[in-house]
């Protein structure tokens, strides 16, 4: 079946009150609460006296518990940002594996009170003596495993599941910083997320707003998502589940090398490559909704441009995000700050193309 493309109203994306009114439940908001989010996590991990607890010398392995929501991509970033210099073994696994032991450290994100299956899980790991840190509601089966044995990082800003990856994150950061793997700035992020939600504010306009110009890059067109690096091949994978949620946009995601070994596909990238015709009808195409890359990058140094040449020569019509070349900050904050961008242009692409997903049933809280 041929997929069906996001047909877009794009006056929508620069009228303010109407955008406004069609954001019924405030998604745009909560999104831009990911600085609030990274701070609000931070406050908890003070008060919990993560560093403390967690100074319990080197641990034998760090496991990176997959759950599914945003939890996926999260533990898909912690990875690649330990992986180049952690000095001990990095496992992530969907469920606690069975050598788990003392000298281990869990670490799981979770929007799902109810997941029995990482409640069994942490509940296990803290029998046999791991230090646990979990990020995830207070409440239910999952909370209760870790009750008294481990380190709960509750939330404080109420935001629906789609939008927790800013906490997630920062929780994942400030245990890799607590346990002396990783030196991330995690103030530095969420500064830089208010930056970023600032610049993708509704009252400006698609010229100057990174998140609509992403959302009009996406627009009917099949989205190739593809990572020049691990880190940016992680929030591809991110992307795609925020515009799966938001926009019921189907994305392709695979790291870069990986996606042009598929001929057939890069011959439909390269051929897609030049403008869209703007008085083509989508509906009525034979073809269906063309691709459209976008090459993600968020490493930087020789390595970096190495990739970045060969990719865009390779697909000289491709797109390039690579936000080093606009944002101050070191790897976690460039790679937090794409993932941003992309659930904004998605919540944008969902409320221009009326095609709003799994989020439609937050309610923000009142004041």
């Amino acid at each position: 079946m041929t997929p069906v493309p996001t047909v877009l109203d794009d006056t929508l994306l620069d009228d303010p009150a109407r955008l406004a009114e069609a954001d019924s439940h405030g998604l745009l908001r909560a999104a831009a609460m990911a600085g609030a989010q990274v701070r609000s996590t931070t406050e908890v991990a003070a008060e919990t006296e993560l560093a403390d607890r967690l100074d319990v010398g080197r641990p034998r392995a760090v496991v990176l518990v997959v759950r599914p929501g945003v939890g996926r991509a999260v533990t898909r970033l912690l990875a690649a940002l330990l992986a180049p210099s952690c000095p001990v073994p990095v496992v992530t696994a969907d469920a606690v594996p069975p050598w788990i032991g003392a000298l281990d450290v869990v670490f799981a994100h979770t929007d799902d009170p109810g997941d029995r299956e990482l409640a069994a899980g942490i509940e296990r790991a803290a029998r046999y003596g791991a230090s646990v840190v979990l990020s995830g509601p207070q409440e239910g089966p999952v909370a209760a495993s870790i009750a008294g044995k481990g380190i709960l990082l509750t939330p404080r800003v109420p935001v629906p599941p789609e939008l927790t990856f800013a906490r997630g994150l920062a929780a994942g950061l400030l245990t890799a910083n607590a346990l002396g793997l990783l030196v991330a700035d995690v103030e530095s992020l969420a500064d830089q997320l208010d930056a970023e939600a600032e610049r993708g504010h509704l009252g400006r306009d698609s010229f100057a707003n990174p998140a609509k110009a992403l959302a009009l890059q996406l627009a009917e067109r099949v989205p190739l998502l593809w990572g020049l690096d691990p880190l940016a091949l992680a929030v591809a994978e991110h992307a795609a589940y925020s515009l799966g949620a938001h926009a019921g946009t189907v994305c392709d995601v695979a790291d870069f090398r990986q996606a042009v070994a598929r001929p057939a596909l890069l011959r439909a990238a390269l051929a897609s490559s030049s403008e869209r015709d703007i008085f083509a009808d989508p509906d009525t195409d034979p073809a269906g909704p063309k691709p459209r890359v976008l090459l993600l990058a968020v490493h930087t140094g020789p390595a970096a441009d190495t990739a970045r040449y060969e990719a865009t020569h390779t697909l000289p019509g491709a797109g390039l995000i690579a936000p080093a070349d606009e944002i101050a900050g070191e790897d976690p904050v460039r790679a937090g700050v794409l993932a941003l961008r992309f659930e904004l242009a998605a919540l944008y692409l969902g409320l221009a193309a009326g095609t709003m997903g799994g989020a439609g049933h937050f309610t923000p809280a009142t004041a």
